[in-house]
């Protein structure tokens, strides 16, 4: 078993940043691909971005690409998501997820372990 835990929500203003942390405790090694996913109020979960195990691969949606930043730190178990120019669109509960001994998915139920969320509000 995997535990994850985001860091780093709050309320920024449009324009702004944000860097959500995840941090994986348990069954951890480097094995794991890691995703952020968003959920906002009424919408289905959508995927933001994702990296593989090392670190050498990233995806991102296009709705974020180009203002947010996935990096990981597998000496801490812990992931990053860096949001710049944050907009009021990207307001929403943020969530990091795992996916063991594959690689960068953009499809959530491709993930194995999921953290509770933490919420990231923009205001215009």
């Amino acid at each position: 078993q995997v535990q994850l835990v985001e860091f780093g929500g709050g309320l920024v203003q449009a324009g702004g940043s944000l860097r959500l942390s995840c941090a994986a405790s348990g069954r951890t090694s480097s094995s794991y691909a890691m995703g952020w996913f968003r959920q906002a109020p009424g919408k289905e979960r959508e995927f933001a971005a994702t990296i593989n195990w090392s670190g050498g691969s990233t995806y991102y949606a296009d709705s974020v690409k180009g203002r947010f930043t996935i990096s990981r730190d597998n000496a801490k178990n812990t992931v990053y998501l860096q949001m710049n120019s944050l907009k009021p669109e990207d307001t929403a509960v943020y969530y990091c997820a795992a996916r063991y001994l594959s690689g960068a998915s953009s499809r959530p139920q491709e993930y194995d372990y999921w953290g509770q969320g933490t919420q990231v509000t923009v205001s215009s």
